[in-house]
């Protein structure tokens, strides 16, 4: 039986044989203005976040989601954060895409098909979010900060610390990931909890290729990867959490484990 996904691809070459298949007719003159380079979001995108909310396969998900949706949620957020001037969070544009993409994906599944476009829907819910989480942080700027600390943000100094602090980090995850590798088997006893550990670290491993990597973003992931529910992996990740932080001082007092 064929899955939603592979259906969808199926559905995708049709429609763009049949528009090869109208490019080769002769060309028709249309009235008003010349049409707009190429959409970001299409009906492509609408029927391919319709398969993944029905797919079950975690490998064909990924596959429809990189190729599909990924950049059509890259530039909705994008076009929206800088159209609305949505600029009062923590950390960089970057970031802000980031956290807005993980709430889309998040939000996936509650579309309806039939009940208006996917575009028009995740632009809303885009908006709604931003413009919440935007006067709360704003609102926590003026309370908080001097006016010369809201005019004059930036800290050179500081921001060298952190990357050399981000550098130190990088390093210790490759060591953890390593070590901790060998410890699950023992550390935890159901085979459940042993696949939710294991996927945590597959995270921690791949975390450079990873474009979303939030509290938010990484449970749906690991959600899916080992289709356990949230409380099971809450416990797990609890566990791993206590032994990084603990792994972790050891490190910067420079003993290695």
């Amino acid at each position: 039986m064929i899955s939603p996904v592979e259906q969808f691809y199926l559905d995708i070459e049709i429609l763009r044989e049949k528009e090869r298949q109208d490019a080769l007719l002769p060309a028709v003159a249309r009235r008003g203005r010349p049409r707009k380079k190429k959409l970001y979001f299409t009906d492509e995108t609408e029927m391919a976040i319709i398969a993944y909310n029905i797919e079950e396969n975690m490998r064909l998900k990924n596959r429809v989601y990189n190729e599909f949706i990924k950049h059509p949620f890259e530039k909705l957020s994008e076009n929206i954060i800088h159209t609305f001037k949505f600029y009062y969070f923590d950390g960089g544009t970057r970031e802000v895409q980031q956290e807005v993409i993980a709430f889309l994906i998040e939000k996936m599944n509650k579309f309806t098909p039939g009940k208006g476009k996917a575009f028009s829907y995740f632009g809303q819910i885009t908006k709604n979010y931003l413009i919440q989480n935007n006067n709360k942080n704003y609102k926590e700027l003026i309370n908080k900060s001097p006016i010369t600390v809201i005019d004059l943000k930036r800290d050179l100094g500081a921001e060298e610390a952190l990357q050399d602090k981000r550098e130190g980090l990088d390093m210790f995850m490759d060591s953890f990931v390593l070590y901790y590798d060998k410890q699950i088997e023992e550390k935890f006893k159901s085979q459940r909890d042993k696949k939710i550990a294991y996927a945590t670290l597959k995270l921690f491993e791949d975390r450079k290729s990873i474009e979303i990597f939030n509290k938010k973003a990484l449970y749906i992931l690991i959600r899916e990867m080992t289709n356990t529910k949230t409380q099971h992996i809450t416990k797990v990740v609890n566990v791993i959490k206590v032994d990084f932080k603990d792994l972790y001082k050891r490190f910067e007092n420079g003993t290695y484990f």
